[in-house]
């Protein structure tokens, strides 16, 4: 029994949620504790099934699992693919699902109908999309998991909430558009849409039809451009973001790395060095795009107000940065990257919902009074208060919100720094450059954005702190539950033990870097049953 669920580990993070999607939408609404303990105990059990395929992808060394749907073999079946990079995201799904799940349990999951469903699905959305291996299932996964976040964005009340979700659902229309238009141009170019196939054939592609793939590729980069939010495609993400309800928000923090996950293993798969004059096909773009992605959110850390706007235009800073260093194409570059994606990501989905938290004793105009007393100062008699303790509840989150803080910021001593600093070591290339060799300019111009970026974060979420925690207006110590605080703790703790392992994690993100500039090893799995194939 073993061997034959360890034969279908592959398509079991699809699965569980689909079929606890399907369990929860047959079950009326006012049963409240038995849909929760469904989710919970679905989404424990996906993240249970996650680790166990992280684990047996690296049994041996390293062993990239398939599964043919149908046992249809590849290009001509669906297959779905697990290695290195895609199980590690669909264990950083799981486990933000698990906080999401936790902290919405508390009040959150009845603020609607139908939450519990609609997340299980938007859960096998993403895990489809990290696992499959071809252009017209990501297509179809990439609807699914769309559909579910506009009921989850649209999850509660409010006009505000109501308007960015009508905006949301119009950008991914128009997304989905070009998505649709993309894969069709490549088809009609290739004959495939199978990922590993078409590694294979782009070098062959004649010359007149080149300009029709790569057409077919622009566009649909754009389409992930869109939900990776880069600059000036990203002009929807932070209201609404800002908008969604804290569970969801959390979940979207994520979701903006689906796009960004999609345009590394593409560019890197399809246009790589083995893509004959296709290579590094829109390299240049990612580059000059992620740093005025860097820019633009920084600006905009800077200029919020709000701590829920401010946490959007830091996704923006994420995606920035990570767009910039595929646009690089090296495999230090990437593996720094790719350790700057966990902890951005867990980081953005636990400040969100530390948001949430934080400003549930505040007043309706407190943002508003602090940056008065800001400006002007407060011409107030002090209040000479001896003694008086800081509430508990107080404490745990001002602790919680200063480590969020620096890990985004990406300040020693934590992870947030540990990351920047491999990027920055790679970009500058400290071990391959020769003394006669420089460092480009659009180089030292990405170091200072980084530097700048994290600077501006501290900036912005010091000020922040202060107008929240030090400014003197009557506000009420706010009441949290246990399963709130729970998943703030659980996302820092991983966050701090990313920064204690991090010669391991390093270890780990290396080896998946080097595993995706030279996808030799992808493409003799995927396709060792296919006529042609890589032996």
């Amino acid at each position: 029994m073993l061997d034959s669920l360890l034969t279908h580990l592959t398509i079991l993070p699809i699965a569980l949620p689909l079929l606890a999607g399907i369990i929860l939408v047959l079950i009326e609404d006012r049963h409240h504790v038995l849909k929760l303990t469904i989710s919970i105990v679905a989404t424990l059990v996906l993240l249970a099934a996650s680790v166990a395929l992280l684990v047996d992808t690296n049994a041996g060394g390293y062993n990239i699992s398939t599964y043919q749907l149908g046992n249809w073999p590849a290009p001509f079946g669906i297959v779905l693919v697990a290695d290195r990079l895609s199980t590690m995201m669909v264990v950083l799904n799981a486990v933000l699902a698990l906080s999401a799940a936790l902290f919405a349990s508390a009040r959150w999951a009845r603020a609607g109908q139908h939450f519990h469903t609609l997340f299980q699905l938007l859960l096998m959305g993403v895990n489809g999309a990290f696992l499959t291996g071809d252009l017209f299932n990501l297509f179809v996964f990439f609807e699914v998991l769309l559909a579910a976040s506009y009921g989850l964005m649209l999850h509660g009340s409010g006009s505000l909430r109501v308007r960015a979700g009508l905006h949301y659902v119009a950008v991914n229309l128009v997304t989905s558009a070009l998505f649709l238009i993309g894969v069709s141009l490549i088809y009609g170019v290739t004959g495939t849409l199978n990922m590993a196939d078409l590694a294979l054939r782009i070098p062959l592609v004649p010359d007149d039809s080149r300009m029709l793939l790569e057409a077919g590729g622009a566009i649909l980069g754009i389409a992930f451009l869109v939900k990776a939010g880069m600059w000036p495609l990203s002009f929807w993400l932070p209201t609404t973001y800002a908008a969604a309800s804290p569970p969801v928000a959390a979940m979207f923090a994520i979701m903006s790395k689906v796009g960004v996950y999609i345009i590394l293993r593409l560019s890197l798969l399809l246009f790589g060095l083995e893509a004959g004059v296709s290579a590094h096909f829109g390299g240049q773009w990612l580059l000059y795009g992620g740093m005025a992605t860097i820019a633009f959110g920084t600006i905009g850390v800077l200029s919020s107000q709000g701590m829920a706007r401010m946490a959007g235009f830091s996704v923006l800073v994420s995606s920035g940065t990570l767009l910039a260093m595929i646009g690089y194409e090296n495999a230090g570059v990437t593996a720094g990257a790719l350790y700057y994606l966990v902890n951005s990501t867990l980081a953005l989905s636990c400040f969100y919902l530390l948001v949430e938290l934080v400003e549930r004793g505040r007043g309706a105009g407190a943002d508003v009074l602090a940056v008065t007393l800001e400006a002007f100062g407060d011409d107030g008699e002090p209040e000479e208060e001896v003694g008086v303790a800081t509430p508990r509840t107080l404490a745990l989150l001002g602790m919680a919100f200063v480590i969020c803080a620096i890990l985004l910021a990406g300040m020693p001593p934590f992870s947030g720094f540990l990351a920047k600093f491999a990027m920055i070591g790679a970009v500058l290339n400290l071990e391959g450059l020769g003394a006669s060799e420089a460092v480009s300019g659009a180089s030292w111009w990405l170091v200072a954005l980084l530097i700048i970026s994290g600077l501006a974060a501290m900036i912005g979420l010091l000020r922040a702190g202060i107008n929240t925690y030090w400014i003197s207006f009557d506000a009420e110590v706010p009441r949290i539950r246990v399963v709130e605080m729970l998943p703030v703790l659980l996302l820092l703790g991983l966050c701090l033990t990313l920064t204690v392992l991090a010669g391991p994690a390093m270890g780990y993100m290396q080896a998946t870097a080097q595993d995706l500039h030279v996808p030799i090893g992808y493409l003799g799995s995927v396709l060792a049953g296919a006529d042609g194939g890589v032996p």
